[in-house]
């Protein structure tokens, strides 16, 4: 489990990108839902964490592939492989990750 910050500093709408190994990235939606999902685009290495959020999914600032933070699924090309997504839960405030194998 990793421990990401506490979830009163997830600003929502926007990512956070967790330093683990491949890098993560924690999304907070403007309805407060919180999700976890590889942080590095499939397409090209950028960082989503960097992207934008718009509901439940997240648009990669590099060439605008875009995909769904609850499946990983690709709902927008040039990205053709998805993501996978990770565990998140609030533990005494605090949002953590439990990464995927």
């Amino acid at each position: 489990m990793i421990r990401v910050c506490p979830l009163s500093e997830l600003t929502p709408g926007e990512g956070r990108r967790v330093d683990a190994d491949p890098p993560i990235a924690v999304f907070k939606t403007d309805d407060g839902e919180v999700f976890a999902i590889d942080d590095t685009c499939t397409h090209q290495d950028a960082s989503l964490a960097d992207g934008w959020l718009e509901g439940c999914a997240v648009e990669c600032p590099l060439h605008a592939s875009r995909f769904d933070l609850r499946t990983g699924e690709v709902d927008q090309p040039p990205a053709k492989k998805p993501v996978r997504t990770h565990k998140v839960d609030v533990v005494d405030g605090d949002i953590v990750v439990e990464p995927s194998p």
